[in-house]
């Protein structure tokens, strides 16, 4: 596939998709994507966990919502059958690293159990005749067992995780290889169609994301209110990207899942550049300068709670065999970012200058 490919709109046009954690940072801006590109989508989230992106973006009013904990296999069971999916997309979980050695218990279920009640309710449509094709279950770069190397993980890199999140991921990608090696075995693609794989991709930044303990999110928070961030690790470094750009591999791997089936059932990374592999306080500060008015860091004292130092992605699989690449590097998805929740603060319409955005990524350099 050439380099330059970008996500063509006929392929998506009227297909049906599923994404569960539609309602989450990652999970609106993938929402808007496909809507953009016409298709009919459907999801099924916690009401707890709805980001005020989905319904300033414009997504709540054109995919079809059921509101449910993926803990609950009936309900999402019931959501998937009615929705008829022919790509799934599997975003719901707990996402924050801090968060989880608060609850270890709820991540775990959320994270690990989500992922195993995803899957059956799977298995058990394409056993009653439902045409799924593709299922890409999103983790993390952070499920890898981080070695502090200095150069990138490979998607045949051990798994592992020292804290709660970072394990639950590397369990839910375990679950999904042996789902995928007991029901859907690529070499018996011809019997069942239907092709599974995993996402891994970096930290990812962008307008919109209102998480709580997540730098980039913070710092806005703090030079809003006139304030200064304090940062808890400032010389960890991070693989850095806009959330555009894995969004747009895991738009890339599903079609390839649909078209190839086989030949792309397996995990894929989708990091940055090396020159986006940077440190914390460096990410800051550049935040801080775009941002201006006085705007500035400080930094903190340890947390005590471990945090991985060294984390990179080696995505030459994706490049290779998908054709994707990154586009925007950390300036630019900076850059981005501070111009989405300025154009917020100057009340335009957050739709329009969201589709933009996309447009805009899906030109680049093409």
């Amino acid at each position: 596939m050439d380099e330059n490919a970008l996500i063509p709109a006929e392929f998506w046009k009227g297909r049906r998709v599923f994404v569960t954690g539609h309602t989450g940072f990652k999970g609106s801006w993938l929402c808007l994507w496909l809507t953009m590109l016409g298709a009919r989508v459907s999801g099924y989230a916690w009401d707890r966990d709805k980001h005020k992106l989905f319904t300033l973006t414009g997504a709540e009013r054109e995919v079809k919502t059921v509101w449910g904990d993926v803990r609950n296999r009936q309900r999402l069971d019931a959501a998937l059958r009615e929705a008829a999916p022919e790509v799934v997309f599997h975003l719901a979980a707990q996402p924050l690293v801090r968060t989880s050695y608060q609850i270890p218990a709820d991540t775990f279920e959320v994270n690990v159990m989500g992922t195993v009640n995803l899957l059956e309710a799977v298995c058990s449509a394409v056993d009653s005749g439902m045409g799924i094709k593709a299922v890409v279950n999103v983790t993390t770069d952070k499920c890898y067992d981080n070695r502090e190397w200095i150069w990138g993980y490979r998607e045949t890199d051990p798994l592992g995780g020292y804290d709660p999140y970072s394990a639950s991921k590397a369990c839910s990608e375990l679950v999904t290889q042996a789902y995928r090696s007991s029901y859907f075995l690529p070499a018996r693609y011809a019997e069942h169609g239907v092709a599974v794989a995993t996402a891994r991709a970096g930290n990812v930044i962008g307008g919109g994301d209102d998480s709580p303990d997540r730098l980039v999110p913070d710092c806005l928070r703090a030079f809003a209110a006139g304030e200064r961030p304090l940062l808890r690790s400032p010389g960890a470094t991070r693989p850095w990207q806009h959330v555009l750009e894995p969004l747009g591999g895991y738009l890339l791997l599903a079609e390839m899942l649909v078209r190839g089936g086989a030949d792309y059932a397996a995990a894929w990374n989708f990091g940055p550049g090396e020159q986006s592999v940077t440190s914390v306080e460096a990410v800051a500060v550049r935040l801080a300068a775009l941002w201006g008015e006085g705007a500035g860091v400080d930094l903190a004292a340890s947390s005590g709670l471990h945090e991985a130092g060294e984390l990179q992605l080696d995505s030459t699989k994706s490049r290779r065999l998908l054709g994707w690449r990154s586009r925007w590097g950390v300036e630019q998805a900076l850059q981005k970012t501070v111009e989405w929740h300025r154009a917020l603060e100057a009340g335009q319409d957050m739709r329009g200058f969201s589709e933009l955005q996309i447009r805009e990524y899906m030109t680049e350099n093409a």
